[in-house]
């Protein structure tokens, strides 16, 4: 992320002072080196609406000023929401003024009569660590723009695959790695044997009966050998006598670390035939 020359001299430049001479000086300077962005007030009353409206990326602000001094500029000028990086360089003719004004939130002092090198590099110096975080700031929202752009890319996603899934399926499911059935769409529990109540963290009471048990057993070993299996056909007869088949496709999850986190699956029911 670097800033480069034509960026600090576009940047927007705020000249405060009461004085004329010292406004034309600081102008003149600014022109001088290049600097093509810069506006000037004498009344300090306008800074605040000014900066609203302009967002400037430097304000080289006077604290002697009558009406309104620079010290009061600066606590206005915190109460703007829309930037809580308060770009002021003061400008002084007392020292002890200084500490007071860095402790007010301005980020620089230079001091009268000016030294015009001391200025220039302080407003280069300003103008960089502006533009980087201006840069870091537009960065930051892109980035959190991405984020939330493909986190509605994958929720629609995930909408899409489980209509295909409900479509192509009567149950979707998903065991974690002890087995235990953490998503369940349809009545697969029953289709596996297992009643539904242990779903919901209970002990299975035993197996319900009917089914196929050899045709069962070989599911089961498939999945506990962490196999897929595609289309598998079992099926089991009813306590009126009828009979129901069932096809199973299922895969092993694994993460990213290549370690085993479970099972996921579909089904149907089969028509049977007489």
């Amino acid at each position: 992320m670097m800033v480069g020359a034509p960026d600090i001299l576009n940047a927007s430049i705020l000249i405060v002072d009461d004085q004329e001479v010292n406004v034309s000086l600081l102008e003149q300077m600014l022109s001088e080196a290049g600097y093509t962005g810069v506006a000037s007030t004498m009344n300090p009353q306008e800074v605040c609406a000014l900066h609203r409206k302009h967002r400037y990326d430097l304000i080289l602000l006077d604290l002697q000023m009558p009406g309104m001094d620079g010290f009061q500029v600066i606590e206005a000028l915190k109460t703007n929401d829309a930037d809580d990086y308060l770009p002021v360089l003061v400008i002084t003719a007392q020292p002890g003024h200084k500490l007071r004004a860095l402790q007010a939130g301005a980020k620089d002092f230079v001091a009268k009569p000016f030294d015009l090198v001391e200025v220039k590099t302080r407003i280069h110096n300003m103008l960089e660590v502006r533009m980087l975080y201006k840069k870091l700031e537009n960065y930051n929202k892109v980035l959190e723009q991405t984020v939330q752009e493909r986190t509605a890319e994958l929720r629609e996603s995930e909408a899409r695959y489980r209509s295909l899934t409900e479509l192509a399926s009567d149950w979707y499911w998903e065991q974690d790695e002890n087995g235990n059935f953490t998503k369940v769409s349809g009545p697969v529990l029953e289709m596996l044997g297992i009643r539904v109540d242990a779903l919901e963290g209970n002990t299975p009471g035993g197996h319900v009966p009917g089914w196929n048990e050899a045709e069962r057993k070989v599911l089961q070993a498939t999945i506990a050998a962490r196999q897929p299996f595609l289309d598998f056909v079992f099926s089991r007869v009813n306590a009126d006598g009828s009979k129901q088949k069932f096809q199973v496709s299922g895969e092993p999850m694994f993460n990213r670390s290549s370690r085993f986190i479970g099972y996921r699956g579909i089904g149907v029911e089969l028509d049977v035939r007489p």
